[in-house]
């Protein structure tokens, strides 16, 4: 059985989550919770399965650890060979991969260091090092952000194209850290707002927090 290193709260691990749902593999994982507040992802036994110290992590019944939301996301997407949030033809591929990257460099990892830099973010034992200015700068990229993919979805019903896909994942996991810390995203971004609504409808999205954390038995603590 595979293992997913993660902490259930984590805006992060949520889009692993949100894919495990969509692509019915719940069953085959067992998720390992790594204590973010304690700084356990920070710990030389932690680093040696994933060197950048950030969650999730992949763990396969080889050994194997995979880091990194994308390629985690890319690995499950393939293991029956039927892609479903990856995309099938090369353009279909280009585009969720650019999009994908566009949320993550514009709305999700700029909420990520506003909360690291100009909020306790995980605590004094944690947060070793911070920038309040560069951290409230990253807030406001993540609002410019915003308006982008406002555009983007007035125009289309997806954030790469007319299907559901990685890319509205990461998207979602924006929305996420933004309610963790407070982060408004302003209401006349109507399109962004609508498509919020609808992602937030799907079964993926309402139960990722309760996944494994409601299973007896499939969570265990590192």
């Amino acid at each position: 059985m595979m293992k997913i290193h993660d902490f259930w709260r984590g805006p992060y691990p949520a889009r692993v989550r949100i894919a495990l749902a969509e692509l019915g593999l719940q069953d085959k994982v067992q998720f390992v919770e790594v204590d973010l507040r304690t700084g356990t992802h920070k710990t030389q036994d932690f680093l040696e399965k994933n060197y950048s110290g950030t969650l999730p992590v992949l763990e396969l019944a080889d050994g194997t650890f995979i880091a990194e939301c994308t390629a985690i996301t890319e690995y499950l997407d393939h293991l029956e060979g039927k892609p479903r949030l990856t995309g099938l033809s090369a353009r279909e591929r280009g585009v969720i991969h650019m999009m994908n990257k566009r949320a993550e460099i514009e709305a999700l990892d700029p909420i990520s260091v506003y909360f690291h830099h100009a909020t306790p973010g995980l605590g004094p034992h944690v947060e070793l090092y911070q920038n309040p200015e560069w951290g409230e700068r990253m807030r406001d990229k993540a609002l410019r952000g915003a308006a982008y993919f406002n555009d983007v979805l007035s125009e289309r019903p997806y954030v790469a194209g007319e299907a559901f896909s990685m890319a509205d994942i990461a998207l979602v996991a924006a929305f996420v850290f933004a309610d963790i810390v407070q982060v408004t995203i302003p209401s006349d971004l109507s399109h962004l707002h609508a498509w919020h609504d609808r992602m937030s409808a799907r079964a993926s999205v309402q139960g990722w927090q309760d996944m494994g954390r409601s299973a007896e038995g499939s969570m265990v603590t590192e």
